[in-house]
């Protein structure tokens, strides 16, 4: 071809070399790179920010439930009582859910708490975590009516559903309180007859303070007006549950015309894999375990607990893959053994 033909028909366009090409693609694979790397830590912080919600919520419910009851330890419905407690529950002494005098009570190893003992499977304890056992009453709108010549009953002011043969109830005027289990109930009038049907109960029905057992016992007639309360007995504690993890759970005892029985556990927050309690006694200056107080629960005044908690998301953890796991403290008062 002449120079002139070459001017003519300009040389033909060339593709790109391999160097072009390699380079084109790696600088295309550090763009990818990068985006996927975005879109890989936004989806761990995602996972994260979602995991640490999931464990805070835990928590948030697990202390409302658990303070809750631990605020109300020795409420008899009355705050006039001062300490002056009938107990009138048959074998009360030897019943955690019946006696009185140790409202609260708490153990280091919740598999020697013998308030869960025989429990298996689902909610079966887990050993080196604390239990507590804790009593009161919850409120109702009964309270006494006209007075009852009756010594094994007495009259409330209307007919309600709160109330039914079975249930232990707190009753208490500006004198003094009394536990006693409903041996019957029918309309307005509440019986309190000495039996031992429903289980456990009364050794007496004199209501009266000081508890004197037998067919007479102390005789009192609780004037109207008299609040009436159902006693609340339950037991907190670590247990393992259906799903190959463990949970925060509450034993609940319940009441039932043949007697008194303890439930089956309830679920109430899963994967809490510890709680921790502690204690302060009225004159304490430092928080110490169930062995610690020993014997001197009526002083305990406050309790500490402290949760563990694990996230859902088994890849939670940025640092290792693993679950997200967080401690909570929560420091609750006996309102009703503080001035």
């Amino acid at each position: 071809m002449t120079r002139r033909q070459q001017r003519r028909y300009p040389r033909l366009a060339r593709g790109f070399t391999m160097v072009e090409l390699m380079v084109a693609m790696l600088l295309g694979a550090i763009v990818i790179g990068g985006v996927t790397s975005v879109f890989l830590a936004g989806q761990q912080t995602y996972r994260t920010n979602e995991a640490l919600g999931d464990v805070e919520n835990g928590s948030r419910t697990a202390f409302e439930m658990l303070t809750r009851d631990l605020r109300d330890v020795g409420f008899t419905g009355c705050d006039n009582t001062s300490g002056r407690v009938a107990n009138v529950i048959n074998n009360s002494a030897n019943l955690w859910y019946a006696n009185w005098a140790v409202p609260l009570q708490g153990f280091d190893d919740a598999t020697q708490d013998p308030a869960l003992a025989g429990i298996t499977g689902n909610g079966a304890p887990v050993a080196k975590t604390s239990s507590v056992r804790v009593l009161g009453t919850a409120n109702t709108d009964v309270s006494v009516g006209s007075a009852s010549g009756n010594p094994a009953a007495f009259n409330i002011n209307a007919a309600t559903t709160q109330l039914a043969a079975g249930d232990i109830i707190m009753v208490c005027d500006f004198d003094h309180a009394t536990l006693v289990q409903v041996t019957s109930y029918g309309g307005t009038s509440v019986g309190v007859a000495t039996t031992t049907t429903p289980a456990p109960g009364n050794c007496t029905s004199g209501l009266g303070y000081p508890t004197q057992c037998g067919s007479s016992g102390n005789a009192y007639t609780f004037l109207p007006n008299a609040r009436i309360n159902l006693m609340t007995a339950v037991d907190w504690y670590i247990g393992s549950n259906g799903v190959g993890g463990t949970s925060l759970y509450r034993l609940p005892v319940t009441y039932t015309a043949a007697g008194v029985s303890v439930a089956t556990p309830q679920e109430m927050v899963r994967n809490v894999t510890n709680m921790q309690i502690t204690y302060l006694e009225s004159a304490g200056v430092a928080f110490t375990n169930a062995a610690g107080v020993g014997g001197n629960w009526p002083t305990v005044n406050a309790a500490q607990a402290t949760l563990t908690l694990q996230s859902a998301n088994g890849r939670a953890d940025v640092k290792n893959a693993a679950p997200l796991v967080r401690q909570f403290t929560s420091t609750t008062t006996m309102r009703n053994r503080v001035l």
